[in-house]
């Protein structure tokens, strides 16, 4: 049974810390594992915080990611104009279809010859901190700019064109949005990519857009307004989620001088580090579904048309799954963690992210050992619950 309303919390919350999730969660973790929640416009939805129980949900094909059902839950009021439905806002069949596409770009070995690349990205990006000289913002100069860099020459995107996307992008992602504000970056970027696909039909090139135009747009598979929402997607979640969890990272690192040592000292040992840092900060954390079947999950009934969040980072901080759970421990073993989701939605860029992490992280901290934050964490700004979590600013020097 629902809580009186009024005991019932509001929905997403804010995190004080930004790298440590909203006290609210252990508020709702003391309910149960399945608590209701209060969203924006009154609707009630549940918020699941059991890892085990979260896994599940993720793999239950009760629960739908269709966000053209009329019943699927609005976080903030920007997501009521969203247009990133492509994968992440589809059910099977129509999910496994786009997926299929595109799984052979975002392989383990797919990306194996997209290392050197990034490597390279990573390399100029330090190069350019250190010519300049001690001081900087890490957030527009390394933690965007990496992931920014290295999604553009993916897809095939001229990353000339950087200022103009990176901005959409805050438009249709940030809490704070407005539904308009989304709409009309929604709007602004369909364009570019209907006008970039003009020019790909002239001059085609080698990157996932031009694969998509010349092995799907050509032979009918898929309509121009598929491939200009597939690309979109692909471009605004490979490069925002990545920065701020780059962004993000460092700043835990800073601020854990014990296990920044970890990761500096054993540097082949950075693809483990990243497990640790991904679970311990889960910064997309705003996973959504709706009900569409009763479904029972810790001694309640959640209705079909009910709407359901799975925050990974209240399910990666669980007890049950992990001792001591709110320490950061770049040793631990933190394999099994939700911070890219599960089930046919796990993220299909999480092999991109882990390899852009690992690279930036291992090289940054090797190649300034000095790094340090010229601010307190508290004057750098947190982003607010509803979108993907982090930091505005990163400044340090070294």
């Amino acid at each position: 049974m629902l809580r009186r309303m009024s005991e019932i919390l509001d929905f997403p919350m804010n995190r004080g810390c930004p790298y440590h999730p909203p006290a609210g969660y252990e508020r709702l973790r003391a309910t149960g594992v399945a608590a209701p929640v209060r969203l924006y416009d009154g609707r009630v939805a549940w918020v699941i915080t059991g890892h085990p129980e979260t896994r599940a949900l993720l793999l239950d094909p009760r629960l739908s990611s269709d966000r053209s059902r009329a019943d699927f839950p609005v976080l903030v009021p920007r997501m009521a104009a969203s247009k990133l439905v492509a994968l992440v806002g589809m059910d099977p069949p129509e999910h496994d279809v786009q997926r299929r596409m595109l799984a052979p770009s975002f392989t383990v070995n797919g990306l194996k010859t997209l290392r050197p690349v990034i490597l390279r990205i990573v390399t100029e990006r330090i190069d350019a901190l250190l010519d300049k000289g001690p001081g900087a913002d890490l957030v527009p100069d390394f933690a965007l700019a990496v992931p920014s860099t290295v999604i553009c020459e993916l897809l095939g995107v001229p990353y000339a064109d950087h200022d103009f996307f990176e901005a959409q992008t805050r438009k249709m992602l940030m809490a704070t949005s407005s539904a308009q504000d989304a709409a009309d970056a929604a709007v602004a970027l369909t364009a570019y990519f209907d006008e970039l696909i003009d020019l790909k039909l002239a001059e085609p090139g080698e990157g996932v857009v031009d694969t998509l135009i010349r092995e799907r747009l050509a032979t009918g598979q898929l309509t121009r307004a598929e491939v200009s929402s597939i690309s979109m997607f692909l471009l605004v979640a490979g490069h925002e989620t990545t920065a701020n969890m780059m962004a993000l990272s460092i700043l835990t690192l800073l601020e854990h001088p014990d296990q920044l040592a970890v990761l500096r000292d054993n540097p082949d040992r950075a693809k483990d580090h990243v497990e640790e840092l991904l679970r311990f900060l889960s910064v997309a954390d705003e996973l959504q579904r709706v009900a569409a079947a009763d479904i029972e999950v810790g001694g309640v009934t959640i209705r079909a048309g009910d709407g359901v969040y799975l925050p990974n980072a209240a399910a990666n901080r669980d007890e049950r799954v992990y001792t001591d759970p709110d320490t950061l421990d770049l040793t631990r073993d933190a394999r099994g963690h939700l911070a890219f989701g599960h089930g046919v939605h796990q993220c299909i860029g999480q092999n991109l992210a882990r390899a852009e992490l690992e690279i930036g992280l291992r090289e940054l901290v090797t190649r300034l050992p000095g790094l340090r934050l010229t601010e307190p964490v508290e004057a750098l700004g947190v982003k607010p619950g509803g979108s993907v979590q982090g930091i505005h600013r990163l400044p340090v020097t070294w």
